[in-house]
C-alpha cells in the first residue's frame, strides 16, 4: 500500500489521503519514508503544511495541518490502511526545532504516530509534533 487514509474529527479532517510514496505537500500528507506503517510496531511520522489558521481548509493539503496545533490531548486520530480502521489517542504535544531530527527516530517496542507540521503556523522556525498511542481494538 501507497496510500492510505487519516481522520482527525476533532479538527475537522475527514480521510485526508497519506502518500508513502511521495514528497509532494500539496497534493497530499506525507509518511516519511522507512517509518513504520500503521499498526506496526514503530511510528508512521506523517507531515502535513500549516499556514495562518484563517485560511486553514481541511481538503487542501497546502493547509490541513493549520489547526494541528489545537488538538488536545485524549483526541483520536484515526487511519484506515489496507482495510483496517486504525484508533490511536493523542497523548503528548511538543515543539523542536527544524534540525532535531532524533523527532523521526523508530521506537519497536510500542506502536505510535507523530504528526508533524511548522510552528508557529505560516512559518518555519519550528516544529510542532503530536504523538498518539494506538488504542487496543
Amino acid at each position: 500500500e501507497t496510500e492510505y487514509q487519516i481522520a482527525i474529527p476533532s479538527l475537522g479532517i475527514k480521510e485526508a489521503s497519506v502518500k508513502t510514496d511521495s514528497e509532494d505537500l500539496a497534493k497530499s500528507l506525507i509518511q516519511y519514508r522507512q517509518t513504520a506503517l500503521p499498526g506496526q510496531l514503530g511510528t508512521p511520522i506523517i507531515f502535513g503544511h500549516s499556514t495562518l489558521p484563517q485560511f486553514f481548509n481541511p481538503v487542501n493539503y497546502l493547509t490541513i495541518f493549520s489547526t494541528l496545533p489545537k488538538v488536545k490531548i485524549g483526541s483520536d486520530v484515526f487511519i484506515t490502511y489496507a482495510g483496517v480502521k486504525y484508533t490511536y489517542r493523542v497523548n503528548k504535544m511538543y515543539e523542536v526545532k527544524p534540525n532535531e531530527i532524533w523527532v523521526l527516530r523508530q521506537d519497536f517496542s510500542k506502536k505510535t504516530i507523530r504528526l508533524i507540521t511548522c510552528v508557529p503556523p505560516g512559518t518555519k522556525l519550528r516544529r510542532l509534533v503530536v504523538e498518539a498511542d494506538l488504542i487496543p481494538t
